[in-house]
Formats: C-alpha cells, structure tokens, sequence
C-alpha cells in the first residue's frame, strides 16, 4: 500500500513500517492536492503556486500543468486517465485532456472553488465551491445541475 503525504510532497511505502519512498519537490508553494492516476504510474499534485504537477512514481517530473490564475485545490483524474480535472480558488475548474492535449475552463461559480471529483463512468464531474453549491457537469463543460447547500 502506497501513501502520499502532500504536506511534506513524500511517497511513503507500507511494508510494516513507513518509510520513505521519493519526495516529489518541485512546486513553488505548498502542495494542497493530490491524486493517483487510475493505473496507478502517474501522482498529480495540485499547489498554491497555480500549478498541477505529474509525476511518475520514481519521483521524475513529467510535466506541470498553467493555465490558472490563484490556487489550486482540487486534482482528480477521469477514469479512463486521459483527463485530469483541477479546481482553483480563481472560481474556475480545468479540464486538461492529455491525450489530445486540450483545455477546457468550467465557470459558474461565484467564489473559490475547493473540490472535484469524476463520477465512476467518467461522464459527471462534480465541484464544490465556497459559494455553497456543488455543481455537476458533462464532460463538454456544460452545467447539468446545481445543488445548492
């Protein structure tokens, strides 16, 4: 079993005892966000520095995702690992298709936004705000919902 801790941007391994394993170290500031792809051969890091990071398990750098404009809090990847969705305090969430090589910007919130996260079929994704909703999308961007909390 494989642990990530963000705080300290380490890999930590689980054999009876915790030990390092790598330590992803690259990001400006600190590091708020992390996921494995769905293979398991690629961790994103989400930062304050407005960057995502990929990584491979051995701790090289694979290439750092711009494109927003505050924080970034949230980091998940579809199902099928082509797309990775990012949630940032600039009120927007980003879509970064890898294989085609694409982005796309979902907005509609009115405040920062701190979670997202793929339905299991990859065709929802779902992201919650600190204007109160949680909003669920398609993969094309558009609004299919607001649940408002």
């Amino acid at each position: 079993m494989q642990i990530i801790d963000a705080l300290s941007q380490a890999i930590y391994i689980d054999d009876g005892k915790y030990r390092e394993l790598n330590r992803l170290q690259g990001h400006e500031s600190l590091v708020i966000g992390v996921a494995f792809s769905p293979d398991g051969e690629t961790i994103a890091t989400a930062s304050g520095d407005k960057t995502v990071k990929l990584w491979n398990q051995q701790g090289k750098l694979l290439q750092t995702l711009i494109g927003h404009h505050n924080s970034v809090w949230g980091v998940a990847f579809s199902p099928d690992g082509e797309t990775i969705a990012t949630a940032s305090w600039d009120k927007t969430v980003k879509l970064w298709n890898l294989k085609e090589k694409s982005l796309q910007t979902l907005t509609g919130h009115e405040d920062r936004v701190y979670g997202v996260a793929f339905s299991p079929d990859g065709e929802t994704i779902a992201t919650a705000s600190r204007d109160k909703t949680v909003k669920l999308w398609n993969q094309e961007g558009k609004l299919l919902q607001t649940l408002i909390g």
